[in-house]
């Protein structure tokens, strides 16, 4: 008579398509700031410190590009990085995304 062996079959399929799955997701390394809207209360300050963290533009860009929200503030930058910048803006008036 032959012995089966104590190895369930499902068991091994579903170790490897697990460590798959996780090996398929990357962790995301790169991250985009996005301004959704602004208090109108608020929107000089928001201009302010939106030119101060995007050097290229001047006042009048950095006025253009609020008023035309939404819009990308940063691109490819990192998580902490991210964060920060989303604090800042949200103290002066701004409702930030990060995608």
């Amino acid at each position: 008579m032959p012995m089966m062996g104590g190895v369930p079959v499902g068991s091994t399929e579903s170790a490897t398509t697990a460590a798959e799955d996780q090996q398929q997701q990357p962790t995301k390394s790169s991250f985009t700031v996005k301004l959704v809207k602004f208090d109108a209360a608020k929107k000089v300050p928001l201009i302010k410190e939106i030119k101060l963290l995007v050097p290229e533009m001047n006042l009048v860009q950095a006025k253009k590009f609020v008023e035309s929200a939404p819009g990308n503030v940063k691109v490819d930058i990192s998580k902490d990085e991210a964060e920060d910048i989303k604090k800042t803006l949200e103290a002066a008036g701004a409702t930030i995304e990060i995608e």
